[in-house]
């Protein structure tokens, strides 16, 4: 870090397996990665080319070579996933992810439906291929799923072989974990952690009041994905006490 600060929290260093950034990549172009990754690269974990988007994008495989240049994994968004599961191609995504180098993949269900044992099979399935991320939560606002319900799927998920369950949230965070407004639907985000350890749930929190609830609740080294490439430093600096929303959260006692 540039300066020496006392009262800092002990935030983990990359490479970690908790603290987790994840940034949403919606299309930018390589000149663009590139200026994105000269400034906010200490402070990403995981790459995800979002919903489809790798399926339009212009020298793609330049893109995911240029990340993995600097030892980020890229994955392709779940959405990808459940279009060539509703294609019968699930062979072909395997064969995709690997013509590509991509080892991290996806398995969601948020705008299809999957027998939830059909969902850990090809989750067991890819754990062969890869290091596997399931997403839990459905894209359709309308369907509300239980607490209780949030927990069993993400246990089966996980006892499949996903490395980290995702949280839904889309891209504009009003699903899912949260109300059509952006609001945390806090009892259920608190039941959950009763059951799932935080260190495994990876939180879509792509508003800023949705990084901060995660950061007060959780602390700086919770999970958090689904976030703007021009957010990464702002939220980091949230993260460790050094933005107004944060300021007093690690300091022993006011200063004079």
């Amino acid at each position: 870090m540039n300066f020496n600060l006392s009262q800092m929290p002990d935030r983990f260093a990359r490479p970690r397996t908790s603290g987790l950034t994840m940034v949403m990549d919606k299309g930018l172009s390589i000149n663009e990665a590139k200026n994105f990754l000269s400034v906010s690269y200490p402070h990403i974990d995981i790459i995800k080319l979002g919903f489809g988007t790798s399926y339009v994008t212009p020298d793609l495989r330049a893109k995911i070579e240029l990340y993995k240049s600097y030892d980020l994994p890229v994955y392709f968004g779940g959405t990808l996933f459940e279009a060539f599961l509703i294609r019968n191609q699930f062979e072909d995504y395997i064969s995709t992810c690997r013509d590509f180098g991509i080892d991290y993949m996806e398995v969601s269900d948020g705008s299809i439906t999957i027998p939830h044992a059909e969902k850990c099979g090809y989750i067991e399935k890819l754990t062969k291929y890869g290091t596997v991320l399931s997403e839990v939560g459905s894209k359709d606002a309308a369907h509300i799923i239980p607490p209780y319900k949030w927990i069993e799927l993400m246990r089966a998920e996980l006892g499949a072989g996903a490395e980290y369950v995702i949280a839904e949230a889309r891209e504009a965070g009003n699903v899912g974990i949260y109300r059509g407004s952006g609001e945390v639907r806090e009892g259920l985000v608190q039941e959950i952690l009763t059951q799932i350890p935080a260190e495994k749930i990876l939180w879509e929190a792509p508003q800023k009041a949705q990084q901060l609830y995660f950061i007060e609740l959780i602390g700086c080294n919770v999970n958090l994905g689904n976030i703007a490439p021009t957010e990464v430093i702002a939220m980091e600096a949230m993260r460790v006490g050094l933005r107004g929303d944060t300021f007093d959260l690690y300091l022993d006692k006011k200063p004079l």
